[in-house]
């Protein structure tokens, strides 16, 4: 009897032990945006020892897994965290897949340009990105400003708008500067008067990452993001100090000095960017009048983090920079006036940022972001006899709320800013110029992942301002992956730009017997898009990728700057459109530690105002940036470019001619320590070659249309250090 119970008790059990051992899962691990497979992806079933990766394929088999209900935890490095509960033995035994979104914090890169939080692989929008590794190789370049970081960006032009001073806007796709709205970390804080002088100062040690949208995104930026939008964004504290250096001098007599330092604590971080620039007047072409400006200038930006909780984080941040840029003839600058040398051009300038943010997780990938900036600027524009100074002021509020719900990502938000001009009426001759405009507005969009292969991104906002009336802006966009390699990007939208006398014509004129904007014109409104292929591959340790993109916008009421009556100056509504036009090429090469870029860009830019061919003045039909480099991780880095722009129409009906200009660099690491050199524009091209830059008088000179380099051939060298 004994014997028979032991054998009942002993296959009871030998049962038991067989039917827990087969049950067996297969779980397929991909990325929730690309869907692309996830390898390496930690799979455990929780409160057991039974855990594995994923293969290549995204792929992985756990087997003797207890009876009963389980829990399977799935994770990966980058990635959030996600949990299925099965019932074991299995009723269905087909393969499971598991989605893993990307961890995007509040404030990251992501979130910044589009807000959905998705990584821009999976972004129906296009944006192109300049990576912290592109950022640090201009930097050596121009560690003073970030026009380095943009110029040499295919369909991009940094315009020049004063021979003497050397202040700049940015021009996408051949369009005015007024058209691209220029971000820091979010916000909009450098527009209007201070536009031309924008570029010039924001030092680039801090950045993280500058994202670029080309083409229309009124949707989510609102007024001005015509042409495009273009976002720097800034280095947030890592889990180890940081502290980075860069000292440079130039041969056109420039010294620059900045410090980026950063600390993170238990809740709280902070950064902090200090950068002082000094560059002596510079006449490469010895006709008493400067290329290059005498310049003062320094900026101190510090931000603190905290971080009470995982859930919940807050920003303040104060950025104060100040800049004394006088150009002009040299013996004026170097105080040496008398009745043949009497001309200068003096930019005082002066602009305080402080910014504020707090952001909120809830659950279910739920999150809230409210923003605050209050801008100041004030600046004097001095030349003989006449002066043109004010003071701006900017506010700007956005509060955003971001649901996932299944495959929707639903962003709804609100904005409203304040933009303010008060001139200065000690010696002005004219009418008062004052500006003041306030905008409210509200928008909506919806990413939706339509299949594996389409994504969707569709969006409206409704713009309320008080001067100009009532402004509907839709937008949508669409990306399509015809395989892991092969997609393309679909996008439309309409946009506007409320009147303003800060534009590059009156720049140019330093806004002398410029009137008053008035209360007849309307505001200039914009329809366009983008279509593009992007293809990349690798075989074996050769990489490429091609993108081909499409653009197309066309501006209807252009404000125009037309001649009057005793020599003033007035704006008014154009009856024909203007029209943008072309296509971009962008062709990355990569092999071991070389890599190559090349990029083309063909702009037909006309408006139906002009005379002539009314091609827009000072846009090459033809531009071409390339570039070679050779570079072996934290050793060492060399390189070539070669950039060519092509012929412009100018404004008196007459065409400038090509130019190719070729820089080389090259910085070598020692540890903690990297010495840098470059020479740029080695062939020195420089417009004051090909035709006169300034013309007589001298004593009141007038200057010629900036379509090339003017200050030619520069050498500069220096040292960065990071511990």
């Amino acid at each position: 009897m004994f014997r028979t119970v032991l054998f009942l008790v002993l296959s009871m059990c030998a049962l038991t032990a067989f039917s827990q051992s087969p049950n067996t899962v297969v779980i397929i691990v991909k990325n929730h945006d690309t869907k692309a497979p996830i390898a390496d992806a930690s799979v455990t079933v929780r409160n057991t020892d039974i855990a594995a990766t994923t293969n290549a394929e995204g792929r992985v088999s756990l087997t003797g897994i207890p009876s009963g209900e389980q829990v399977i935890v799935i994770s990966s490095l980058g990635y959030g965290t996600a949990e299925i509960t099965l019932v074991f033995p299995l009723s269905d035994n087909a393969e499971k897949t598991v989605f893993l979104e990307l961890e995007n914090e509040v404030g990251e890169v992501t979130i910044r340009s589009t807000r959905t939080g998705r990584e821009i692989e999976a972004e129906p929008t296009r944006v192109e990105a300049i990576d912290e590794e592109e950022i640090d190789e201009k930097l050596t370049m121009r560690p003073a400003n970030v026009s380095m970081v943009l110029n040499e960006s295919t369909g991009i032009k940094v315009q020049q708008t004063s021979a003497t001073s050397a202040t700049q806007s940015i021009r996408i796709q051949g369009l005015d500067g007024r058209y691209t709205q220029i971000l820091k970390d979010g916000y909009p804080s450098y527009g209007g008067f201070s536009g031309t002088l924008s570029l010039l100062e924001i030092p680039p040690l801090d950045l993280k990452q500058v994202e670029i949208i080309k083409g229309p995104a009124a949707t989510l930026y609102g007024e001005g993001a015509i042409a495009g939008v273009v976002n720097f964004i800034s280095k947030e504290p890592e889990d180890e100090p940081v502290t980075s250096l860069i000292f440079n001098q130039t041969s056109a007599r420039g010294t620059d000095f900045s410090i980026f330092n950063s600390q993170k604590f238990d809740s709280v971080g902070y950064t902090l960017l200090g950068s002082a620039n000094y560059q002596k007047e510079y006449d490469v072409d010895d006709d008493d009048f400067s290329e290059l400006p005498r310049i003062y200038s320094f900026a101190i930006s510090p931000r603190l983090f905290y971080n009470p909780n995982d859930k919940t984080s807050l920003m303040v941040s104060n950025s104060t920079t100040y800049q004394n840029r006088t150009g002009g003839d040299v013996f004026v600058i170097r105080g040496r006036t008398d009745p043949q040398h009497q001309y200068f051009e003096k930019n005082r300038s002066l602009r305080n940022v402080t910014t504020a943010s707090f952001g909120r997780v809830f659950e279910n990938g739920r999150r809230l972001l409210a923003r605050q900036s209050l801008a100041f600027f004030d600046r004097e524009l001095t030349t003989p006899g006449y002066e043109f100074s004010g003071r701006q002021f900017n506010s700007y509020t956005d509060i955003t709320y971001f649901a996932p719900l299944e495959k929707h990502g639903l962003l709804f938000g609100f904005s409203s800013s304040l933009d303010r001009f008060d001139e200065n009426s000690v010696n002005l001759v004219g009418p008062v110029r004052d500006e003041s405009r306030t905008t409210f507005g509200g928008y909506v969009q919806d990413t939706i992942d339509v299949t594996e292969k389409l994504s969707l991104e569709a969006g409206f906002r409704l713009d309320r301002s008080t001067s100009y009336g009532t402004f509907a802006l839709p937008r949508v966009s669409l990306l399509y992956r015809f395989t892991d390699k092969l997609s393309s990007r679909v996008g439309f939208g309409l946009g506007y730009k409320t009147p303003t006398i800060f534009t590059e014509d009156s720049e140019e004129l330093l806004f002398k017997n410029v009137l008053p904007i008035g209360d007849t014109v309307e505001a200039e409104r914009s329809r366009g898009g983008t279509v593009d292929l992007n293809y990349r591959d690798d075989i074996g340790e050769f990489n490429y990728s091609v993108n081909q993109m499409f653009f197309y916008t066309q501006i209807t009421d252009p404000l125009v700057l037309t001649p009057t009556l005793g020599g003033f100056f007035r704006y008014s509504n154009a009856d024909s459109s203007v029209i943008s036009k072309g296509f971009e090429t962008n062709i990355r090469l990569g092999y071991g530690l070389a890599k190559a870029f090349v990029g083309y860009t063909f702009t037909d830019a006309e408006a139906g105002y002009l005379p002539g061919d009314r091609t827009l003045p000072l846009t090459p039909r033809h531009k071409i940036n390339s570039a070679f480099i050779l570079e072996e991780h934290e050793n060492f880095k060399a390189g070539l470019e070669v950039h060519h722009t092509g012929v412009q129409a100018l404004t008196d009906g007459t065409r400038s001619r090509s130019y190719t200009v070729v820089g080389l660099f090259g910085q070598k690491t020692f540890g903690k320590f990297s010495l840098f050199v470059n020479a740029e524009n080695i062939t020195d091209v420089r417009q004051g070659k090909y035709s006169e830059v300034v013309f007589p008088p001298f004593t009141a000179p007038t200057f010629a249309e900036i379509y090339a380099p003017t200050e030619g051939r520069l050498f500069n060298g220096g040292i960065k250090v990071r511990f």
